[in-house]
């Protein structure tokens, strides 16, 4: 599969050195689709789960200054079958997502130019793909700058290749997905998948989000989120059960993934539709 990379000149022929499990210079352990290594629940099929393609029919576009690890990343995704494009700094990747179709944007933190955070900002301000930052520090300030900017989620490097890869296609599947079942008390005019709280508005079919009459662009994360919500209107859920459900994580996530994301989705419909549970999590107002 060809790579596009404004860093570097031509294509990524050679594979990664060193043995398969081996860590190379970047520090990304590379590890082949068939390593025992992957995390449980993180498998990895011949095709994207939740989607009706293979792999290469997913386009990610990475960014990323370091050209070895931009290598590195892009070989390895190029091994399990994406079409990676990737851009050396904030501003050509700006450029390039502007002028292509990008299923996924996986976007480092500390990029020259246009860092990655304000690289999502702007790229949110047109579209609603998912985002995978990555920060080689991991520090609360960038995990919180980046997750409050628009993300849908974060890894830190070094970072083993099967864990990215099941990262991915996490948020491969959030993008396609099915709403889940309602609660058998949903509101009265609730008739069609159409569910009224107040002023919001939700049609779990046509995964369409209404305030006051006016349609709400909402992230793949985000609309998961609510659905969730809205199946379950007065109940209080956990942070781990909302971690579990919505970001698909078959091992220990970081709980700040999902109050960072409440707190956008409460900007969006309004902070009165979600109560939190202190010590506990979130409960949706009827």
């Amino acid at each position: 599969m060809q790579q596009h990379d404004r860093g570097s000149a031509g294509r990524h022929d050679a594979g990664p050195t060193g043995p398969i499990g081996s860590t190379g210079p970047t520090g990304l352990s590379l590890v082949s689709p068939a390593s025992p290594a992957s995390p449980a629940g993180a498998s990895v099929p011949a095709a994207a789960p939740g989607s009706g393609s293979v792999p290469g029919s997913v386009h990610v576009l990475l960014v990323e200054d370091d050209e070895a690890i931009r290598r590195s990343v892009g070989m390895a995704l190029d091994r399990y079958g994406y079409q990676v494009s990737a851009a050396p700094d904030g501003l050509t990747g700006l450029e390039m997502f502007r002028e292509g179709r990008h299923d996924l944007l996986l976007l480092d933190i500390m990029l020259p130019h246009l860092d990655g955070i304000g690289l999502c900002r702007r790229i949110r301000e047109t579209s609603q793909a998912p985002i995978l930052m990555m920060s080689a520090r991991g520090d609360a300030l960038d995990v919180v700058a980046g997750l409050e900017a628009g993300a849908d989620d974060y890894i830190v490097k070094p970072v083993d290749t099967s864990v990215l890869v099941a990262r991915i296609r996490t948020l491969l599947r959030r993008a396609t997905f099915t709403a889940p079942a309602t609660a058998a008390d949903r509101p009265a005019d609730s008739r069609g998948g159409l569910l009224t709280f107040r002023d919001l508005t939700v049609d779990t079919r046509g995964l369409e989000v209404r305030v006051s009459g006016r349609t709400l662009a909402l992230t793949p994360t985000e609309l998961r989120l609510l659905l969730e919500f809205v199946a379950a209107p007065g109940i209080a859920l956990q942070r781990q059960t909302l971690l579990r459900k919505v970001w698909d994580y078959g091992w220990d996530g970081d709980i700040r993934v999902v109050d960072l994301a409440v707190q956008r989705l409460r900007k969006k419909i309004g902070a009165d539709h979600i109560e939190t549970v202190r010590g506990f999590g979130y409960k949706f107002r009827r």
